[in-house]
């Protein structure tokens, strides 16, 4: 009983980590469905981010073998760069989240992850465990290993500095130690009161990978290694699980991860790290059958004649059997059962035809109002289903409705509408990971029983009874909201609970480059009619807000209102939190709103607190007009407004007949010659602008342009430059100044060490390795242990004007509001002043 009770918490605690597939994906998806209802074993895939797993093998496993197929991704992805949008750090995570989320989708595996962050690259395993707390995110493996309790587990990455990246290498280093961990009743023992037990895999794999040439030579000298082919075709799916992974991985949108398919022989090789040894393939000597779980050995027959019995053409054939098989497999005390039961009683409403939706009438509500559910049921086979109620879970008070038996005629629909009023005091719909301040590079996550999810749970999620032959069985569907969008149909969006009012406050940071007082625009939005109150404005003494409040009166929900107040600045330099405050309804609410919107993702949602850094330092620019050419996406356009700039955005139309001599500076955003075909077709356009006397800053680029075509980095700058993967990723690393005379260190600003103070993240990235001896270095550094690296700033003199390339990372420092980041860019945009 144990057993079971341990892996119906795990259920209940894992909604998110279900696969998540159409209703109606047709006979494919069922005929799927019963293989794998008569498979019977886990494998899990280890490694540190989004993109890191190998899909192909995902889709082998999960879709090919028909086994239940994990993949655990230690971070969220939250130091990567971003090809599609802005976001950074949280939001990268929260996007990245999703994007792993839909390549599951595809490919048919689950999705895990721990509390560790991605804080950025990182050169050394022991970097990264210091800054996660090794045993902090190793109890996170193990109980992800105890709950989901996996036959094989599968290393995606070596755990020694072959794999490069330092959370690579502790992926596979904690991995290791999780393999063994997880069985030892003696390591972390406080997880068993959440219902989980020691838990030994049978198998711990390396999945053998390279990066380079020589690498694939010395995998190739491994002896005994098992091998798979990823590349077989499923005549079910009409796929290969090559052609699979290459639609799964290129979800990974952000990372610029689109992916060819690959049709043929995919081989992957494995070797065997731990456990019990294998000979030809990682599930050797593994019962995957039925047979291995007590009283187990009755349902595979009737499993196998629904297989062989199935029909395309009238799948609620096969309903029968599934009903034969239920009370058998609900009787069996195991894990593996309670699963299976839950996708038995999906499998009979495939066969069934059975359209299962539970839909609120709108996309968000407040505490303390009112919801309407409108529960749909469509039986399009003719199979004699009968309905019996339904209940809401997921808040208190959810309602459930208990109906005499009622036949559902077959293609006519059946509603019902709940009403549910929430309670007054109901949390906010917001990522569990991002509701309490982090502890260093690790969220803070007090429920034990979170602890993995992917995301949070429904709202509300709806159990929905039926029976058929006299056999229930219970259909399971999230409440969401189902809308029509003109352009794209019907789209569906997860249901939240919002704040009545949110606060914005449009900038992350603001800087005050002199002591002027400057007024700030503060957005207030009502989530329901008829939100009036007042908003303040609260910062310490020494900066003095005018007025003391507003007030704001909105009569429709989404209405919005713009306040404006004054701040006035210390004199001196200093640092400081402004918290924006509106007053309702005897309430003092301090949610801003952050929404994420991609169309290959759910829209996402955030609450975080209405607050911004204020920073007061003595900045001087002598540019005014700025063109910004945007790359992947950065802001930084924003930041620089922040010290008086005046930015524009140049299109692709003002790159080839604009005037730039407007300008005292063009620069191009992050990866915007990877990203921005124009920058090359008008480069010399660049050039001549620049010789005739304007400067041009070029931010980082990367080696390729996402489109699988190497970039002519010789075409970077006026003469020569070869760009690296070179990067200083400590942000407190000395920075040493070549030329401490040079003018751009000494004008308009003087620039001294203590300007890379604050730093975030890291220095920079993507430094040039090899210039042409015509560029001068501005600034020269270097991680632990490491050679100086000179090709992170670097110019030079072209005709009347000055060309620089800096792969450091102004898209992190100047939106963060580091004042020397600020203080060096001045210098650089005003350059030829």
């Amino acid at each position: 009983m144990k057993l079971r009770t341990s892996f119906l918490l795990s259920l209940l605690l894992f909604p998110g980590c279900l696969p998540i597939h159409a209703q109606s994906s047709g006979a494919a998806r069922i005929e799927w469905n019963l293989r794998k209802l008569n498979t019977v074993g886990n494998v899990l895939m280890i490694a540190a981010h989004p993109d890191d797993e190998n899909t192909a093998v995902l889709a082998y496993f999960a879709k090919g073998r028909n086994l239940r197929t994990a993949y655990l991704s230690l971070t969220r992805g939250e130091g990567g760069q971003n090809l599609i949008g802005t976001e950074q750090g949280d939001y990268m995570g929260l996007l990245r989240t999703q994007e792993l989320l839909a390549a599951r989708r595809i490919d048919g595996a689950e999705q895990f992850f721990t509390r560790a962050i991605d804080f950025g690259y990182s050169k050394t395993a022991a970097e990264t465990l210091s800054k996660w707390g090794r045993d902090k995110v190793l109890s996170d493996i193990v109980w992800i290993i105890r709950l989901y309790r996996p036959d094989v587990i599968i290393l995606r990455f070596s755990g020694t500095p072959r794999d490069g990246h330092g959370q690579h290498q502790s992926s596979a280093i904690l991995g290791k130690e999780a393999f063994f961990a997880a069985a030892d009743p003696k390591r972390f023992p406080e997880q068993f009161q959440y219902g989980v037990q020691p838990w030994q895999a049978r198998r711990l794999l390396f999945n053998l990978f390279s990066f380079s040439r020589r690498q694939e030579e010395e995998n190739e000298k491994i002896p005994d290694k098992l091998q798979v082919d990823a590349g077989a075709f499923n005549p079910f799916l009409g796929l290969s699980y090559g052609e699979i992974a290459a639609l799964s991985r290129s979800e990974h949108r952000s990372q610029g991860m689109g992916a060819a398919a690959r049709r043929g022989s995919l081989p992957n090789f494995f070797t065997v790290v731990a456990g019990e040894p294998a000979s030809r393939d990682p599930m050797d000597g593994i019962d995957t059958t039925w047979n291995r779980l007590p009283g187990g050995a009755r349902i595979a027959p009737i499993l196998e004649e629904a297989i062989r019995t199935f029909h395309p053409a009238h799948p609620e054939k096969t309903i029968p059997f599934l009903v034969k098989a239920r009370p058998l497999i609900a009787a069996v005390q195991d894990p593996h059962a309670a699963r299976k039961l839950h996708d038995l009683d999906e499998t009979i409403a495939l066969c069934a035809g059975l359209w299962v939706d539970a839909s609120a009438a709108t996309y968000e509500a407040t505490p303390g109002s009112t919801v309407r559910v409108n529960l749909n049921i469509v039986g399009r086979l003719p199979a004699p289903i009968t309905f019996h109620g339904v209940e809401l879970t997921g808040m208190p008070n959810a309602p459930k409705s208990s109906s005499a038996a009622t036949p559902i005629t077959y293609n006519q629909p059946f509603e019902q509408n709940l009403t549910w009023q929430i309670p007054a005091d109901a949390p906010y719909t917001e990522p569990y990971w991002l509701a309490e301040p982090k502890s260093g590079a690790l969220y803070t996550v007090t429920n034990q029983r979170l602890i993995g999810r992917p995301e949070n749970a429904p709202v509300l999620t709806a159990h929905v009874r039926f029976s058929v032959n006299g056999v229930e069985f219970t259909v399971t569907r999230p409440v969401i909201h189902r809308y029509t969008d003109h352009v794209r149909g019907e789209l569906t969006r997860p249901f939240l609970i919002v704040p009545p009012v949110v606060i914005d406050l449009p900038d992350d940071s603001y800087l005050f480059p002199t002591p002027s007082p400057r007024q700030i625009q503060v957005s207030v939005k009502a989530n329901q009619p008829q939100a009036a109150g007042t908003v303040r404005l609260e910062a310490p003494t020494g900066w003095t807000i005018t007025p003391a409040s507003l007030p704001f009166e909105l009569q429709q929900t989404n209405q919005q209102t713009t306040l404006n107040f004054t701040i006035q600045v210390p004199s001196e330099d200093s640092k400081a939190t402004l918290r924006a405050i509106a007053e309702f309804h005897g309430r003092r609410i301090s949610q801003s709103e952050r929404d994420i919107n991609y169309t290959h993702i759910p829209p996402q949602a955030n609450f975080p607190p209405a607050t911004a850094r204020l920073v007061r330092s003595s900045i001087k620019v002598r540019a005014h007009n700025i063109g910004y050419i945007m790359g992947a996406g950065d802001q930084v356009p924003e930041a620089l407004r922040q010290i008086g700039l005046n930015v524009t955005l140049l299109s692709d139309d003002s790159l080839a007949s604009a005037d730039l001599s407007l300008y005292d500076a063009v620069i191009a955003g992050v990866r915007a010659f990877n990203t921005r075909p124009a920058i090359r077709a008008n480069f010399q356009r660049l050039l001549d602008y620049t010789r005739d006397g304007g400067t041009f800053i070029v931010q980082y680029n990367v080696l390729d342009d996402f489109r699988g075509r190497s970039g002519s980095t010789a075409q970077i700058g006026p003469y020569p430059i070869q760009l690296s993967h070179d990067r200083v990723t400590v942000e407190q690393a000395p920075v040493l100044f070549p030329n401490p005379d040079d003018p751009l260190l000494q004008s308009p600003n003087r620039i001294t060490e203590k300007d890379f103070e604050g730093w975030v993240q890291e220095r920079g990235l993507y430094f040039a390795s090899s210039f042409d001896p015509r560029y001068h270095s501005l600034f020269s550094s270097h991680d632990p242990g490491e050679n100086w690296l000179p090709g992170g700033m670097i110019y030079t003199r072209y005709g009347k004007g000055i060309y620089m390339y800096t792969g450091y990372s102004w898209f992190r420092q100047l939106p963060a509001g580091v004042p020397g980041a600020f203080r060096i860019f001045a210098n650089l945009v005003s350059a030829g002043k």
